[in-house]
C-alpha cells in the first residue's frame, strides 16, 4: 500500500479572508499550481485508487483536483481524521480498511501531515517533517499499515513535481 500525504495548495491569506478559517479557499494560482503538481505525479505513474480529504475547503478543493486530473471515478471521501488538530494515528483504521494494493492520497494540513508521516515511519511524530503547500510524500506499507511500519519512498516539493510535468 502506498499512502501519499498531500498538503493542500496555496490558499487565500488569512488576513485577506473574512470568512471562517475552515472555508478559506485556494487562490487561482493555488489551483493552477496544484494541477501542475498532480500532472507531475501522473508523469511518475502515480494514479490513486482512493482520495481522502480534510473537510476544510482548501483541502477539499485540492482533493477534487487530484481526483479530476487523475480521472479517478470515485468521490473524494471527507474524513475528520485529516483535520489540522486530529491525532495522526487516527489515520491507521482508515488505511487498514482498504485493500493492501491501494494507492491512497490523503489531503490535509501542516503540521498534521508531517506528524502523520513521522508516526507512519518512526512510530511517533518526528521534528523536521513538513510539507510545503502542494508538496507530497509517499509512505509505503509492505504489510498492514501500522505505526512505525511505513517506509518513506520519497518526499517532493511542489516545484520538483511541477518540473516533472514539464519533462
Amino acid at each position: 500500500m502506498d499512502c501519499l500525504l498531500f498538503r493542500h495548495g496555496i490558499a487565500m491569506d488569512r488576513e485577506d479572508w473574512d470568512g471562517p478559517e475552515a472555508q478559506r479557499p485556494l487562490t487561482s494560482k493555488g489551483v493552477e499550481k496544484t494541477r501542475e503538481v498532480v500532472a507531475g505525479l501522473l508523469t511518475l505513474g502515480i494514479i490513486p485508487t482512493h482520495v481522502f480529504s480534510s473537510p476544510f475547503t482548501r483541502a477539499l478543493e485540492t482533493a477534487r483536483i487530484v481526483r479530476d486530473t487523475s480521472r479517478l471515478r470515485g468521490e473524494v471521501q471527507i474524513v475528520d481524521e485529516l483535520l489540522p488538530d486530529a491525532p495522526p494515528d487516527k489515520l491507521f483504521p482508515i488505511l487498514g480498511s482498504l485493500p493492501e494494493h491501494s494507492r491512497i492520497v490523503c489531503v490535509g494540513h501542516e503540521p498534521h501531515l508531517g506528524e502523520a508521516a513521522g508516526v507512519m515511519v518512526f512510530g511517533k511524530p518526528a521534528g523536521g517533517l513538513s510539507l510545503k503547500k502542494a508538496g507530497v510524500c509517499c509512505v509505503r506499507f509492505e504489510h498492514a499499515p501500522r505505526p512505525g511500519q511505513g517506509m518513506l519512498r520519497w518526499w517532493l516539493t511542489p516545484s520538483q513535481l511541477r518540473r516533472l510535468r514539464r519533462g
